[in-house]
């Protein structure tokens, strides 16, 4: 028997691509998220000629940056951008809230081909030594909100799950996952993107599951005693079962989300709440880039001329504009 007037059901069998569904494990604290991505991210990654290893990187960072930014309680921006040593210097996702992605990567082509060639695609590998810095930008009368956290050879997962640790102290747990889908046609084969990920946080209500041992001391005397507290056994089921979560289980058409998270916590009762969708949509205009570009000084857009125009590929969507010079030093 339960007090809990939350109707029951069972999870439906399949779950619509592109949505974030939120879900609450109440006996346990557990908050979290599952991100479905299929056509909105087979979009961002399809508008480049990216490498398998760096679309797959930057897949993860797609599903990451919509886990995090569909928390945002309030119209604003999410970005989620890396800069780095390795072989893909910089990844950038630009969420703005409730609901739209962009995202896109700079790399070296010659040390991403090498990387291959050697076997050595994994995240942490490509990404190499540098930091990633999470920023929540209200708007222009507020002020930004910026965290960073050190990239030191591994992957975003690590990365996301360092950076609650250090900057919120949450206890936090994320799975990220990215594949190709191939399927045979009529007219031959063809593949799409897809991409997951689910996130897990511990927010513990009472006070007896509100014990968090302090951050590193750093340089302490030698022989100083280290304050230490115990993982509540709450918090230890909770990540011992996302660490269980397979790739497949999150980009599956076939498994739902609210199947997974069934799947996962309905021995303890797991509340599913009303899933969002994601869309892949870039906000750059032809009318944003001429004003950007009269902005400038006549003598900068003249540097700009080539073969007698002025040409601004956006670096997102890789949509092209072209402007004529005079038309734009008209009304200077």
């Amino acid at each position: 028997m339960t007090d809990d007037p939350t109707p029951s059901r069972a999870p439906v069998k399949r779950s619509a691509d592109d949505t974030i569904l939120p879900f609450e494990v109440n006996a346990l604290d557990l908050r979290g998220r599952v991100v479905r991505l299929g056509p909105s991210v087979d979009e961002i990654l399809g508008r480049h000629d990216y490498p398998p290893p760096v679309a797959k990187l930057l897949g993860e960072a797609v599903a990451l940056g919509t886990l995090l930014g569909s928390a945002l309680k309030f119209e604003g921006r999410f970005i989620l951008q890396t800069q780095s040593d390795g072989p893909v210097r910089m990844l950038v996702v630009d969420f703005v809230s409730p609901d739209r992605v962009r995202a896109c990567a700079q790399f070296d082509a010659d040390r991403v081909a090498a990387a291959i060639n050697q076997g050595r695609t994994s995240g942490g590998e490509l990404l190499g030594r540098g930091h990633l810095a999470m920023t929540i930008d209200q708007g222009p009368q507020m002020n930004r909100y910026q965290g960073l956290v050190a990239l030191d050879g591994e992957g975003l997962e690590a990365a996301a799950h360092e950076y609650f640790f250090r900057s919120e102290q949450i206890p936090t747990r994320v799975r990220l996952a990215v594949a190709e889908e191939y399927k045979a046609g009529s007219d031959g084969p063809t593949h799409r993107w897809r991409a997951g990920g689910i996130l897990l946080q511990f927010l513990p209500r009472g006070p007896e599951r509100r014990r968090f041992a302090d951050l590193d001391p750093g340089d302490v005397p030698e022989g100083a005693v280290i304050h230490t507290v115990a993982e509540d056994d709450a918090w230890v089921e909770g990540r011992t079962m996302i660490e269980t979560v397979e790739d497949l289980e999150l980009i599956d058409p076939a498994l739902s989300s609210e199947q997974l998270v069934y799947r996962l916590f309905h021995e303890r009762g797991v509340r599913v709440f009303r899933d969002a969708p994601i869309r892949a949509e870039c906000s750059c205009s032809r009318d944003g880039v001429e004003t950007m570009l009269r902005s400038f000084l006549p003598e900068d857009r003249e540097d700009m001329v080539e073969n007698g125009v002025i040409s601004v590929t956006c670096e997102f969507c890789n949509r092209n504009y072209v402007f004529e010079p005079d038309k734009l030093a008209e009304g200077n």
